[in-house]
């Protein structure tokens, strides 16, 4: 997993004083590709990492090794929990780790750092399809800025429809969704999402944040992500799928597809939604046998046509 790769190189560093992407790549068992875009990543994150070329070159903490992160300064502590903090992303290990890099901080900058590692959520499922990567929004900084100091915000934000309209908002998170990120806020009229790359302009009020009692980002994140899934795809499939044919389905749906039980014949109960019937039986009919469709009915009337139809026009 990535965040936990991040904070070992991190870790790695402070060690050795200076490493290569080699040593990195031996150490973590990654590729030297991979342990070369960590290592940029640190750096395009505010960590102050930096690279000396020549033959006895690498890569290195700005003032040298450290037994601690006592001389990372505020914003450069809040990246890193950023980048290698999100709730979603923390494994056991990783948590442990950032535990460790929190008492190791200055005081000062521990608060912040935390909240920091607590204000993203990463959920790697495209909506329905696969996810290509994007430019952050222009406003990505000073919004996650916003969330980590709990700071009300005034802003201009244009829907999808085009219309622009002027929201007060109370910042409770930010979740990157296969390269898009959001704004979970509270409003008026009650928990809103907010597209980043939307986000015309923001003024803080100079008011803190409102945080709902109990509120947990990576279950709203979770609640919020099914509620518009099934907006976006209401037809819903009911069907028994052969394993061998799961992978690839999975691959060419992704979270469109949600699988059950296995029967005693090897086969596999799977919910697939879609954006209508039509569109599903499309996609559906590729698979052939190896998908049989249990309802609903039209579905599978739809599938019938679309068999009687390849038949007349192959049959002979």
């Amino acid at each position: 997993m990535r965040a936990d790769r991040l904070v070992a190189v991190l870790l790695l560093l402070q060690q050795r004083q200076q490493v290569t992407a080699a040593e990195v790549a031996a150490e973590l068992e990654i590729s030297p590709r991979t342990a070369r875009r960590d290592l940029e990543a640190l750096g395009l994150a505010g960590l102050p990492v930096y690279s000396l070329p020549g033959r006895n070159g690498g890569w290195r903490l700005a003032g040298g090794g450290r037994t601690d992160l006592s001389g990372l300064k505020a914003a450069e502590a809040q990246a890193l929990f950023a980048v290698a903090g999100p709730s979603a992303a923390a494994t056991p290990e990783l948590k442990a780790a950032l535990r460790k890099l929190v008492r190791a901080l200055p005081e000062q900058f521990r608060t912040a750092a935390e909240r920091a590692g607590e204000a993203v959520v990463i959920d790697q499922r495209a909506w329905g399809q696969r996810g290509t990567s994007r430019r952050d929004p222009d406003l990505l900084d000073r919004v996650r800025d916003a969330v980590v100091h709990a700071s009300q915000l005034q802003m201009a934000y244009t829907a999808r429809t085009g219309d622009v309209t002027e929201r007060l908002v109370e910042p409770l998170g930010l979740a990157a969704k296969a390269g898009t990120w959001y704004l979970i806020a509270d409003t008026e009229a009650g928990l809103r999402t907010f597209r980043v790359d939307r986000i015309d302009a923001i003024v803080q009020t100079g008011r803190e944040a409102r945080r709902p009692s109990g509120f947990d980002l990576a279950q709203a994140w979770a609640l919020i992500a099914d509620r518009v899934e099934e907006l976006r795809t209401p037809a819903v499939a009911h069907t028994l799928v052969h394993p061998d044919t799961l992978r690839f389905l999975t691959f060419r749906l992704g979270e469109r597809v949600r699988i059950g039980a296995a029967l005693p014949d090897g086969r596999v109960e799977v919910e697939i939604r879609g954006h209508h019937v039509r569109e599903l039986a499309g996609e559906l009919a590729g698979f052939g046998a190896t998908i049989e469709v249990l309802e609903p009915a039209e579905l599978r009337s739809e599938l019938a046509r679309i068999g009687r139809d390849l038949a007349d026009l192959y049959g002979s």
